[in-house]
């Protein structure tokens, strides 16, 4: 997975946005904004936007950002107000995986109902006091060398969620994530019969699951260190 790192000024603020111009031959799963489902894609856009955010039309804001880079046919766009200048890749066995994670308002998926999740750090990177909601702040992508069906696409999806969830226990987060988590998973459409399999057992989820396990330990201790640096 080959991303491009590119920028852009918005709301005031200068904003990092990830894309990998995967071309033909993947398709892909995701619980994304644009693009999301099963199908085929060419590309994947991870969007910064500002804390603040209010636009009420997301879908919109990113097919304009798509076609501000060039971004052409089918594809996944996702946002998220963590840094995704600190988008950290990892990779496992052909499996590679990057995520942005940004946990100011960490959640356990099952709480009871009317209960307010509580707000780690109420602040922006800009040092200012965030809105009470912003998209997306842990964003996923995995990339597999192989086909997939339908079925182990959807097992890759529960597997990549249970290691961000075992990855942001061990780094000391009480979660399960944010309430505004998103996921791709991309598989490649050549190379032979597709695998039926993607659980945390098998050859190809193992691999995603190490993968993503290390992309968001990583990301929730870079977010423990930058937290500390704005206490001090």
């Amino acid at each position: 997975m080959r991303l491009e790192t590119v920028w852009r000024e918005e709301d005031g603020a200068r904003l990092a946005s990830t894309v990998w111009r995967s071309g033909p031959g993947y398709r892909m799963i995701s619980s994304a904004l644009l693009g999301g489902g099963i199908g085929p894609a060419r590309w994947v856009l991870n969007a910064q936007v500002a804390g603040g955010y209010s636009r009420m039309d997301p879908v919109v804001h990113l097919q304009e950002l798509a076609g501000s880079y060039g971004l052409e046919g089918p594809g996944v766009g996702m946002l998220t107000a963590a840094s995704v200048s600190r988008t950290m890749r990892r990779d496992d066995e052909g499996v590679a995986v990057s995520a942005t994670v940004g946990l100011r308002v960490p959640t356990w998926a099952a709480s009871p109902a009317g209960t307010a999740d509580p707000e780690l750090a109420p602040i922006r990177l800009d040092g200012t006091a965030p809105s009470a909601w912003t998209p997306g702040t842990i964003n996923i992508v995995v990339a597999v060398p192989v086909p997939l069906n339908d079925a182990a696409l959807v097992n890759a999806v529960i597997t990549a969620t249970e290691a961000k969830t075992q990855a942001l226990l061990e780094a000391g987060y009480p979660c399960t994530g944010t309430a505004s988590d998103a996921v791709c998973v991309a598989a490649a459409t050549g190379g032979g019969a597709a695998e039926p399999f993607a659980g945390p057992r098998s050859v190809w989820g193992s691999r995603i699951a190490r993968a993503v396990h290390a992309a968001v330990r990583a990301g929730a201790l870079d977010y423990t260190a930058y937290l500390e640096s704005r206490a001090t």
